[in-house]
């Protein structure tokens, strides 16, 4: 039963570390590790809306 109250999935460590064995050029991967990063921290949410990418 939904209490009104739902709690987001905090990030995981091991969700993040999955996330960076996606198949591209390390130097996309480091910018998608930045810009998503920067997304979560501007945005204060824990995700930052491209489930799946380097940094999310």
């Amino acid at each position: 039963m939904d209490d009104g109250h739902s709690h987001p999935r905090r990030p995981s460590v091991g969700m993040f570390l999955t996330n960076l064995h996606v198949d591209m050029p390390l130097r996309k991967k480091i910018w998608l590790v930045f810009r998503n990063n920067m997304k979560k921290i501007i945005t204060l949410k824990n995700c930052c809306g491209h489930p799946g990418e380097p940094g999310c």
